[in-house]
């Protein structure tokens, strides 16, 4: 057997599985709950879960996190250092240790200022170097002749121990800003990426696993732990990626839409012959625009751990909470607190302020809290001092306070992720209906009474209706993803009478997360599409980590050198090269793309024989017969082990070239 390990940390659990990759045979799986601030303590119980005869025999590991995702949004990344060169940035940045400097090329790559204020640069890296952990540079049409940045990155090398990163290594896309962007943030996540795959592989010696570390990127390959650590900002929605491998893997399909159901959100997108389907655009994620090539989904704020609260009526999400049923399987007092609490006027309730709020430490000991004021440290020794969680009624006991006085000061808390709250889920309402019954029963039931009570309802049809509004939220968030045409506003009118979508969607709908077989009849009835739980859909997303392909994507264009030259040039991720016709250029250039895939593989083990590799040849317009410019991407898939495919990777080369009219899309 050839056992694999497959890792992924959600926002709400962590995932491990063990499989044979030979033939893609579920082992043993488990789920641990996902630890903050520590992502490793998380996986370290996760994998304890799993059977230690096989974790002696894995050779091959693979893991998608959510490490670098929560590392922008909760603005964590090290301080890193900005080295524009031909152009300045007014607009927002995520540091303030920036210089810009002379220099830069245009449109042709041609230098516009020559590059020669070595004093300058030399001064701010000397400067800086002790008070950042890395450094990012981006010079004007960088993409179009890298010259600049590697002599920067060059001079960052020979002053500092620094790990430094280049705009055109990770984007051939044109624009300076988005591509700053893109490399300092960067930039910002390798000394915390650097950690993580540290502990990762404290833990594998830990557990005696000498195998071969691989990561997923959002758009769904898998690349070595060394090229992850260079460029950890390709990992951001590795999650959802996974699943939508994970999903096409389990159920042995090609082609399928895949609703990954977690506990914060959930991610609808779509797999094609094999191969994820990828954003037009780059991936955003914090309010940064990136040039990020992502997987193209459609999110949701609303999982199977979104808050359930009253305030005159109902409302889910956006907020996660930890679900009544799980925290008082480990806190069985819960269930008490539930039943003896004293009833919360319906004029202060809030998404804080409910009957069936709790708070709890979130992993951290005293010496862990930063940037507090007096109050907010007085609130939070509270809930530390406490070895159970506090009900907000608890909470107001102990500081002699009204809770209106604090319940701001908890959700910041709760927003820095130094506390958790705890509160009724639609989790919880599957226990009640009894779809789902992983946790303490009891105490969503309780959940719900208190509740339903406050809106006239019974805790049934109060959980029905809980369960009803997710399985609608998936169904119009599916049609969303697909029909470009409908404007979202407008899919409601797509219901008929009986309060179900109108269509049929014509492919089939995988289904993803810890509970989604309890949803699966409902969403049948209520939009007619083939949706499908497959055995272990509550770890799929970890089969994808385990069972990705080694993707390489590359991007090469031809155009005219200037206006009124006879010559044209070839502009790719290595540089530019002039030849004197378009022949020499295309020739160049098509067989510059296949030989840049194939050495990719290679690095990978891949030799031609094993890879799959496909050229998109697109043609925009025409000029005395000749295109006026022509893109080349170049895509190789292959295998990084021995793994179940069902597909014949025999090397195939497939051309296929497309004219565009200038201005058409």
């Amino acid at each position: 057997m050839d056992l694999g390990l497959g890792v992924d940390t959600g926002g709400t659990y962590t995932d491990t599985i063990i499989m044979d990759i030979s033939n893609g045979n579920v082992l043993d799986s488990n789920k641990s709950l996902t630890t903050y601030p520590e992502l490793i303590t998380g996986i370290k119980n996760a994998i304890d879960g799993l059977n230690s005869e096989y974790l002696k025999d894995v050779k091959f590991v693979s893991v998608s996190t959510t490490l670098a995702t929560n590392s922008i949004l909760e603005n964590k990344g090290r301080p890193a250092g900005l080295i524009l060169i031909g152009y300045s940035i007014p607009k927002k940045l995520s540091t303030d240790v920036v210089i810009s400097l002379s220099g830069g090329h245009d449109a042709n790559g041609d230098e516009i200022e020559p590059l020669d204020d070595f004093d300058t640069i030399k001064e701010f890296i000397l400067k800086n170097k002790d008070r950042v952990s890395s450094f990012a540079i981006s010079s004007y049409f960088g993409v179009r002749n890298p010259e600049h940045e590697n002599q920067v990155k060059e001079m960052v090398q020979n002053l500092t121990d620094l790990p430094v990163v280049c705009g055109h290594e990770l984007s051939q896309d044109l624009g300076a800003y988005e591509r700053s962007v893109t490399a300092l943030l960067n930039a910002q996540l390798i000394p915390e990426t650097s950690q993580f795959i540290k502990s990762i592989h404290s833990v594998m010696n830990e557990k005696n696993i000498n195998a071969t570390l691989m990561m997923m990127k959002c758009d769904g390959s898998l690349i070595k732990i060394e090229e992850a650590l260079k460029k950890p900002v390709e990992t951001i929605f590795s999650g959802p990626a996974a699943s939508l491998v994970g999903a096409s893997h389990l159920t042995n399909l090609d082609t399928c839409a895949t609703v990954d159901v977690g506990g914060t959100s959930t991610d609808v997108s779509f797999m094609s012959n094999g191969i994820p389907e990828i954003s037009d655009t780059g991936a955003v994620v914090g309010g940064w625009k990136t040039m990020v090539k992502a997987i193209s989904m459609d999110t949701s704020a609303m999982g199977g751990d979104s808050h359930v609260w009253i305030q005159k009526k109902s409302f889910i999400g956006p907020k996660r909470v930890v679900p009544l049923c799980q925290a008082a399987s480990k806190y069985p007092q819960i269930i008490d607190k539930l039943e003896t609490n004293k009833k919360i006027s319906k004029r202060i309730m809030d998404d804080v302020i409910q009957p069936t709020a709790f708070f709890m430490v979130n992993g951290y000991d005293k010496t862990g809290f930063y940037d507090l004021g007096d109050y907010e440290k007085k609130v939070i020794d509270v809930i530390v001092e406490s070895d159970v969680p506090l009900s907000i009624l608890d909470v107001s006991e102990k500081l002699q306070d009204h809770p209106l006085m604090f319940s701001n000061t908890l959700r910041l808390l709760e927003q820095k992720k130094y506390i958790n709250q705890i509160g009724f889920t639609p989790t919880d309402a599957l226990h009640v209906l009894n779809d789902y019954n992983r946790w303490d029963t009891k105490a969503a039931r309780i959940g719900a009474e208190l509740l339903a009570n406050q809106i006239n309802m019974n805790p049934g049809s109060f959980s029905s209706y809980i369960k009803e509004e997710v399985v609608r939220t998936i169904s119009l968030n599916l049609v969303d993803f697909f029909a470009d045409d409908v404007d979202k506003s407008d899919i409601n009118k797509l219901l008929n009478k009986s309060g179900y979508l109108k269509m049929k969607m014509n492919l089939p709908v995988v289904l993803i997360g810890a509970s989604v077989k309890a949803y699966l009849n409902d969403l049948n009835t209520f939009l007619d599409a083939g949706f499908i739980a497959p055995e272990y859909s509550e770890v799929g997303n970890a089969v994808g980590a385990l069972m990705g392909d080694v993707i390489y994507r590359t991007e090469t264009s031809i155009k005219p050198y200037k206006t009124g030259s006879s010559k044209y040039v070839v502009f790719s991720e290595t540089g530019r090269n002039i030849f004197e016709t378009y022949e020499e250029a295309k020739d160049y250039a098509i067989d510059f793309t296949e030989r840049l895939v194939f050495e990719y593989m290679r690095s990978y083990n891949l030799d031609k024989n094993s890879v799959q590799f496909n050229l998109d040849k697109n043609e925009i317009g025409k000029r005395m017969g000749t295109p006026i410019e022509t893109k080349l991407v170049g895509i190789g898939v292959g295998k990084p082990i021995n793994k179940v495919t069902g597909k014949n990777y025999d090397r195939e080369c497939n051309l296929k070239t497309r004219t565009q009219v200038p201005g058409s899309s």
